[in-house]
This record gives C-alpha cells, sequence and structure tokens, in this order.
C-alpha cells in the first residue's frame, strides 16, 4: 500500500516536473520591450546563450499552419443551428445572427470546394454563396447585412433544403 502511494507520488511529480519543464522550454520572447527591438533576456539580464535555447525559440517562432476547412456535415450543422432565428434590422442581437449566418454560409462554403468529392458535387449551393458574395461584394459590416438580410436568410434556406434533399453528399 506504500508502495503504491510512493510510486504515484512519484509518477505525478516526474509528470509536473515535465509539464513546467515543457512550458518553460517552449518561452520564446523575441520581442522584448514593445518597440524596442530587444532580443529575450533571461531574469539576469544576459542573453540567452545557449545554442539549443536559440534553436528552440527559432523552431517555435514558426507560425502554425492555417487549420484545413471543416468536413461539409459539421459545416453544415453549424448552418442548421441558425435555421430557426431570425432578427429585424436595428434590433439588439440582429448584428450577431446575421454575422453568424454568414460566417456559417461561408464556412460551408470551403468545406464543400475542400470536400474530397470536389466542389462539382455542390454545383447550386456553390453558386448561390457565389452570388451572395457578389451582392455583399467584401462588404460584411452589419449595415450591409442588414441590408441584404433577406438574401443572407434565403441563401441559408436554400441551401438547407438542398442539403436536405442530397443527405448523401454530406455524411
Amino acid at each position: 500500500m506504500q508502495i503504491r502511494r510512493v510510486r504515484r507520488t512519484a509518477i505525478f511529480t516526474v509528470v509536473i516536473a515535465a509539464c513546467l519543464l515543457s512550458c518553460s522550454a517552449g518561452v520564446d520572447d523575441t520581442s522584448g520591450d514593445v518597440g524596442t527591438g530587444d532580443t529575450f533576456r533571461s531574469s539576469s539580464g544576459s542573453a540567452p546563450a545557449d545554442a539549443a535555447v536559440q534553436e528552440n525559440a527559432a523552431v517555435n517562432a514558426t507560425p502554425p499552419a492555417s487549420p484545413a476547412p471543416e468536413r461539409v456535415r459539421d459545416a453544415f450543422a453549424g448552418l442548421q443551428a441558425t435555421l430557426h432565428d431570425t432578427c429585424t434590422p436595428g434590433s439588439e442581437g440582429c448584428a450577431y445572427f446575421l454575422g453568424r449566418v454568414h460566417d456559417e454560409v461561408m464556412g460551408l462554403d470551403a468545406a464543400m470546394k475542400a470536400d474530397p468529392k470536389g466542389p462539382g458535387h455542390f454545383p447550386e449551393p456553390i453558386a448561390w454563396i457565389a452570388g451572395l458574395r457578389t451582392t455583399l461584394d467584401g462588404d460584411t459590416s452589419t449595415e450591409s447585412l442588414e441590408t441584404h438580410r433577406t438574401e443572407l436568410i434565403g441563401v441559408r434556406d436554400r441551401i438547407n433544403v438542398w442539403m436536405q434533399d442530397h443527405p448523401d453528399d454530406y455524411h
């Protein structure tokens, strides 16, 4: 019984130490003071001289890759979550709602275009979204989304009907 407790404590200690070590090893603050261009300095005030630390900083400085688009079924589920909602332009929450519908529609567009079946598998929804994109002309401000509320919600609803009629296309 005592041996198990000692082992659990030892394992716990090792895991915590490893976590702390990995957290501190990944520090990459090469910015120093804002706007000064200073490099990272340790608490002693000296620049890190260890080549391994510098190499680790260079590796960690690489920005992460962009996430892949969602799968069509997941993106469609997000769009469906907006189906029973609507708003009156100018009302409280309308900006959020229309922004969310826009984001869900555009996310579904990206998912359809990235789908292994190819964008040709979703011709109508992609065409409707392209039409909406043309209508908005890059302006996704609240005012623009409220002005084009009917078109935005119409595209959402047409996509929903199309997808419901093509269940094998997104499973």
